[in-house]
């Protein structure tokens, strides 16, 4: 499979709420790096461990897929993560050893107002969920 066709599949498991079978597309010693929390998970265990419990009130995360860039065993992907009540935008960097994610990096940007006094210069778009 190629990179972009594996991390399709990983986040179509995310799709589905199956963090084990999410994690089945990681290597078993994995690393995800949380940049933003400074925070990384070592295997493929605790990666599911950790989105098993992960708090939703909806019961039920939606992982909306905008993007898929990928070249050799790298894949960039874009995603909005939301419960119907919480959004957030994730951009992940997928290295991948032998068809199976070793190391992904994600970025969850928090969005925030723009700077007074641009307005002549930019243009508005919707914001970041």
């Amino acid at each position: 499979m190629s990179s972009r066709a594996i991390v399709e599949s990983f986040w179509a498991a995310m799709q589905a709420n199956d963090w084990h079978r999410a994690a089945g597309h990681l290597t078993e010693g994995c690393l995800i790096d949380w940049p933003c929390s400074g925070e990384r998970i070592v295997g493929r265990d605790d990666f599911a461990a950790i989105q098993a419990p992960y708090p939703t009130n909806m019961r039920r995360w939606n992982f909306d897929m905008h993007r898929i860039v990928a070249e050799d065993n790298v894949a960039v992907s874009e995603v909005t993560v939301n419960d119907g009540e919480q959004a957030a935008r994730v951009v992940a960097f997928s290295i991948l050893e032998d068809s199976l994610i070793a190391h992904q990096i994600e970025y969850w940007p928090m969005p925030y107002e723009p700077r007074p006094g641009r307005e002549d210069l930019t243009q508005p778009i919707a914001p970041i969920p």
